[in-house]
Parts: structure tokens; sequence; C-alpha cells
């Protein structure tokens, strides 16, 4: 019981502050609905059947019962349906509706209504591992394009693009272009469905209706007479029953498929990957990557080496419309109203908080640049409390210490700048490339703020302060650094020596004891020759602090890993942005080693070091 009244209490803090948001992703059959208690954290997901309901109303009614307690500010939805305009028309549903008239039924504040794979191509950015199977070859390039469709009652069609603030996914009803058979077989399906419709799109036969209307175009091909099969049934009689027509429907459904995905990559240049969502392909996930799909996708002569390197996956965890249309109603929040800002959850929370921890609240609510500015001494003094006490407070709203809280509490005071690469051209004039080189650093700055480790950092900083002496290892780039690192630690009276050498570096380390420091620096962290001098330092009872990125090998030799995980191309570029951050981590330890008298310091030493940091008070 205790346990679950911890988490309880854990998890609201981390809640929205004008309470949960109501998500749905509603399909021609199905409407999944949930609430998003916190960012990406879902709750109470139900799936209803749309033929159970006259309308959408009464289906969020339904859901809305269960949840009368609740009040519910913000909604969005994705829909199987072009949106365009306050009233909807749902393409394969006998239903409408005029959004602001259901913003009003139910309450709301906020109600948005997207296209339903415009909410799956706005998830797609944020999947990974497990969320999705690749089927075939292929590497997605950094900063391109991504494609999005999948067979399901109709068949999705949209793109996520790449710009200078994020992303811009196509509100797309791509499914609709015409049908292109690519051999006779499909030709003879063509001239099946042509007896029904005089425009044959890409929906008509790659979804589950169109399964359906291949098995019929099929069996009457192979002069076979047949009773009609729903698309769960083809698949089940494929995979479960090893049926032999079934299985040269599924085989022809993937094909048209691939068919279908190559030229939604093509017309993209969706170097990014092409992702497959609906709630087919999933079902047969296993034999859909053995499926003609693949060789299809890269069937397309003069282009099969351009399609070759593209890679294709098939989205596999449930509900990732949710994320999408989340995602979307966070933006439009944050962009109109700058809603659940760390301030609005400090107020939120206030209620929650001890006598001693609301009086913290109190001082951020009303000097919040006091607050951000002062030590914690300071801050202790003005609220009334004991230092503990603060530090208490920044562990009730979820953060680690008072300088984790001051990170985030920087931001959210003065708003972000977009994380964002603005490739420099050769066209570029001198002002143009000199705004992309800072506004790159700035950004990559800023993100790396936002991710700093800074228990690693308290660990490295408490290392340094009482080590007997300190040595630098570093190649190439990273040498700059190493050097930077020397000269200031230099001037805090610390025996300090820097090795660029790549022969010393292990003759070096086999020389030091317990108590010696190492710093190695590595962009790569995979130098065999700076790997074997950190095992040798290791060895000899040295500890080694990394600044490297976190998956290197390095890092996992290491004492402490300080994180750099800013992706340059060092084979091919200088890295540039990477060795900025390792300079900033430098300083980071500087100025903390400066600050206080520990390890037996005087309060004179102490005040010595300080004056030799520009970033601390004299």
């Amino acid at each position: 019981m205790t346990k679950d009244l911890d988490n309880e209490q854990k998890y609201s803090r981390t809640a929205y502050a004008d309470g949960p948001r109501l998500l749905a992703d509603i399909g021609a059959t199905h409407a999944r609905l949930a609430l998003e208690t916190a960012p990406g954290v879902l709750r109470a997901v139900s799936v209803l059947k749309c033929d159970d309901f006259a309308g959408i109303v009464p289906l969020l009614h339904s859901y809305l019962a269960d949840h009368a307690g609740t009040r519910i500010n913000h909604a969005a939805f994705a829909l199987a349906n072009p949106i365009s305009g306050d009233l909807i028309r749902m393409t394969n549903r006998d239903w409408q509706f005029s959004t602001d008239e259901v913003r009003r039924e139910l309450g709301l504040n906020t109600l948005l209504i997207v296209n339903d794979f415009t909410a799956l191509a706005m998830s797609l950015p944020g999947l990974s591992g497990d969320d999705v199977m690749q089927v075939g070859g292929g590497t997605p390039a950094d900063n391109a394009v991504i494609g999005v469709l999948g067979p399901g009652t109709g068949l999705g069609v949209s793109g996520v693009i790449p710009t200078l603030d994020g992303f811009v996914t196509l509100g797309s009803e791509g499914g609709h272009v015409n049908f292109a058979p690519a051999d006779e077989r499909e030709f003879a399906i063509l001239q099946f469905a042509w007896k029904e419709w005089s425009h044959v799109s890409n929906e008509r036969l790659i979804s589950g209706p169109g399964m359906e209307i291949i098995y019929r175009a099929l069996a009457q091909r192979n002069g076979m007479d047949v009773t009609p099969r729903t698309s769960p049934e083809i698949i089940s009689g494929a995979l479960e029953q090893n049926d032999a027509l079934c299985i040269e429907v599924l085989e022809c459904f993937s094909g048209m498929l691939g068919g279908a995905a190559a030229n939604l990559a093509v017309t993209l240049g969706a170097f990014g990957g092409v992702f497959i969502g609906g709630g087919i392909v999933p079902r047969m996930a296993e034999w859909f990557a053995k499926s003609p799909f693949r060789a299809r996708f890269e069937a397309k002569g003069r282009f099969t080496d351009y399609l070759a390197q593209i890679p294709t996956y098939v989205i596999m965890t449930p509900n990732p419309a949710f994320y999408g249309v989340a995602t979307i109603l966070s933006e439009h929040l944050r962009g109109r109203s700058g809603a659940n800002t760390l301030m609005e959850r400090v107020q939120h929370l206030q209620h929650e908080l001890s006598p001693a921890e609301q009086r913290v609240a109190t001082l951020v609510l009303e000097h919040p640049r006091k607050v951000l500015n002062e030590p914690i001494a300071e801050i202790a003094r003005l609220a009334d409390v004991s230092q503990p006490t603060v530090i208490r407070f920044c562990r009730s709203l979820g953060f680690l210490g008072l300088a984790d809280f001051k990170l985030k509490f920087a931001s959210s005071l003065t708003g972000t700048i977009p994380v964002r690469h603005s490739q420099v051209r050769r066209s570029d004039s001198t002002h143009d490339l000199s705004a992309k080189v800072i506004d790159n650093t700035v950004s990559a700055i800023l993100k790396f703020r936002d991710q700093l480790d800074v228990v690693s950092i308290d660990r490295a900083i408490h290392l340094l302060r009482k080590a007997n002496k300190v040595e630098f290892y570093a190649m190439g780039n990273s040498r700059v650094v190493a050097l930077d690192g020397q000269h200031k630690f230099f001037r805090f009276r610390i025996p300090t020596s820097s090795y660029g050498d790549s022969h010393l570096f292990t003759l070096a380390a086999e020389l030091l004891k317990p108590g010696d420091v190492v710093i190695a620096i590595s962009t790569s962290g995979k130098l065999p020759e700076l790997l074997a001098a950190v095992d040798a330092a290791r060895a000899a009872g040295a500890d080694v602090i990394a600044i490297t990125s976190s998956k290197s090998p390095l890092a996992k030799k290491a004492t402490i890993c300080l994180a750099v995980d800013h992706s340059e191309d060092s084979t091919t570029f200088l890295s540039m942005i990477s060795r900025i951050l390792q300079l900033l981590l430098i300083d980071i330890i500087s100025v903390g080693i400066s600050l206080g008298a520990q390890g037996g310091e005087t309060a004179g030493e102490a005040e010595n070091k300080r004056l030799l940091i520009s970033h601390t008070d004299v």
C-alpha cells in the first residue's frame, strides 16, 4: 500500500498542471481513446467499436462516463479522414460533425482534429528499438525526410519533413493515387476492380477491404469457386492453415505495398526511411519480413541503387498515433499560452508540499530570478528554511537537486531556442555562414545543457579536488581541450600534465598511483592507444574521468563519464561543436573546483581559487 502511494505521489508531481488531456485515434472500424496525464504517460486506454455508436459525440460521452470526476480542458483527435475546416464528414463512416460544436458539448478549452496519418507521422521521430521492425537493408540518414503509409480500413499516407524548428508533417491523401499494376497478375486484379469502380486507387486494393478484393480476383483468375473471406480470415488462412490461395493473396498484397512504398520514397526523397503503419501488417510481421515487399520496393530499374539505401520499417508499438497527436497538442498549447511551464507546476503542486517547502515554493513564484541566481545558503535564508529543505523542495518536483532544478528553471523562465542544424552551403555569404555556425553552436549548447548529468559532474569535481595529480590524455582535435584543462588546473595549484602522443599514453599511465586522476578526452572514444592507456591507469589504481560519447568503449572503461553525445562525422569532417562542448565541461569542472572550502582548504585558499574564475563573484 505504501509503495503504491509513493508511486502515485511521484506520478502526480509530473502531471499536467491543467489536468489530463483527452486523446483519440478514430478510424472507420475502431476508436481508441486515452487520457494523457503527463508527457508520454497514457492512462485508461480503451478501444470502442464505432458501429456501436450513432456518432462521435455519443462515443466520446460513453468513454468519459467512466471518468466523470475528471476535469478535461484540452483534447486532440486523430481521424481517418481529410481535415479541412470546421465541418468533418468521414469518408469511410456515415458520421459528420462540427469541431467547435463537439468542443462546446464536451466543455473543452481546446480541441484539435488532425488526420490520423499526420498524427502517426508526428510520432515517427520518437520511435526506436522495439517500437519498429526493419525489413531489408538500408540505413536512415540524419535530418532526412521520412515517409509513412499504412493499410487498414483504408490506406493512409504521410511524410515527416525536418525543419529549422523541428518537424513538419504532411496532411496527405496519397492513398487515393491511381493503382499501377506491375505485372500481368496485378493487371488482372485491376481489371476485376474496374468492374466495380471506374477509378481504382491504391486504397481500393492495398487495404483490408482491398485484400478481400484481391482474394476474389485471384480466385476468378485461377478458376476457383470460393466463399469470400474477410482480411483477418485470409491472413489466418495463409499463416495458420497454409491455404495456397490465401498465401498468394498475401504475396500479391505485400508486393503492391512494396511498390506503393517505393513510389512514396522517390516522391519524397525519404532517406530517413519509410515506415509501414496501420493494423494489417503487424499481424503478419514475421511472415512479412520475408515477403516480396522489400524486393518489390527496390525493383525500380535505374533507381534500384537509390532505393536500396532507404530503410523500411514496420511500426510494432501499439497506438503510436496517440504519441503523435499528443505532441501536436503540446506544441499547440506551448505556442499559444506556454502551458505546463515549471512555474505552473510549482503553483499547481504547492499545496502538496510540507509547510517549509511551501515557503521555498512561494519564493520561487514571487522572486524567480533571485532563486535562479543565488546560492543555496541565500535561498534558504530568504525562504527562512534550512538548506536541506531547499534540496527536498527540488526533489519533491522530481529533480536531482538544486543544480538540476536551476537548469530546467532557467529554460522555463527564458524560453527555449529550438535545437536545429542549418547546413552551410557553398553559396552562402559570409554573413549567412557566420549566422549558421553561431546558431548551430548555440542550439547544440542548449541541448547539451538540458541533458547534463549533474550527478556525474559533481562526482568528477569531488574526485579532482582531492587528486594528488591530474594527467590529460587526448589526441587530434581534443588535444586543444586537454591543453586548456592543463592551463586551468595549474592555476588551482594541482600538479598537472598533458600528453598528446599515443606512444607516451601507456608509459605515463603505468607510473600512476592511487589518488591520481586521468582525464581522457575523445570525441569517438574508440582510439586503441587511448583505451590501452586507460586500462593501464585503472590497473595502477588511478581513477579515470572520460569526456566522450556515453556509448563509447572509453565511457565503459572510465570511473566517471562526462557525456558529450553531439553527433559529428569526424571521419569526414573536422569536429567543431563537440570541441566546444568538451571545453564547456572543462569550464564547469573548473568553476566547481574553485567553489567552497572543501578537503581541508582554508577560507583564504578557497577565496584565492574563486578569484581565478570569471564566472564566480569576487
